[in-house]
Parts: C-alpha cells; structure tokens; sequence
C-alpha cells in the first residue's frame, strides 16, 4: 500500500508511538508499505513547534532529516492545488492538500481525523 501520513500520524510515530493504533503501527511498519509526506506536514509540524504546541529537538534541519528518512516526498502541484479547492470538505488548507495529494496520487491517507476518515473522495486507513 502507499501510505500518506496525516501530519499527527507522523509526528505520533517519531515521538509517541504509543498514540497509533495496532493496525495503524503494523501497516506503518510493513517493509511492503511505501510511506509518504506532503511537504504540508512539515509546515505544519514547525508552525506547531514556533507556537510552541510540540517540541523539536535539535536543529530543525537536522530534525526534518531524520524526521523524513524511509519516506516519500509528495509533491505538491498545481494539480493538486486545483483538486484541493473542489473538494466539497472543511475549510482547513493542510487537510484540503492532504486529501487532495491522497486523490490525485492513488494514495492511502492514515489519519484520527474523523472528519476525513470515509471521505468519498480517497482511501483511508484509520488509527486503530
């Protein structure tokens, strides 16, 4: 499967691995699995940190590093921009990108977010 981390899927697995649920764990685990980032993820995770909400250790350069390594980058492109405005959803540009990388790129978004679990749109994997 092709993975999409939402942005707390992510982060949970690098610093509270105890948050995922035991499928969520295994399929993040899966050596068949491709895990992939949105680079909205990382601009969420360092406005959390500036604001104080999480804490990156370390040089925030060094952190993204180790924090991407063993996963895919997602671009974001136009096409994705254009999909992200017509979705019929909440407002929230990180969530309206994540779904629309899901859409446009045939991935599997795992996220919490009840909002975006059984979206018609995408396939997703829930924290459980």
């Amino acid at each position: 499967m092709k993975l999409l981390l939402d942005t707390h899927i992510w982060l949970w697995a690098l610093q509270d691995p105890k948050r995922l649920g035991k499928r969520a764990a295994h399929e993040l685990r899966s050596e068949t699995n491709e895990l992939w980032l949105s680079p909205i993820s990382t601009w969420e995770a360092l406005t959390l940190n500036l604001k104080g909400r999480i804490h990156l250790r370390g040089d925030l350069t060094e952190w993204l590093m180790r924090a991407t390594a063993g996963t895919r980058e997602a671009p974001l492109t136009h096409e994705i921009a254009l999909a992200a405005r017509r979705l019929d959803m909440h407002q929230d540009p990180a969530d309206r990108i994540l779904v629309a990388t899901a859409q446009v790129l045939d991935l599997t978004l795992v996220t919490a977010d009840e909002r975006l679990l059984g979206l018609a749109e995408i396939k997703t994997l829930a924290n459980r």
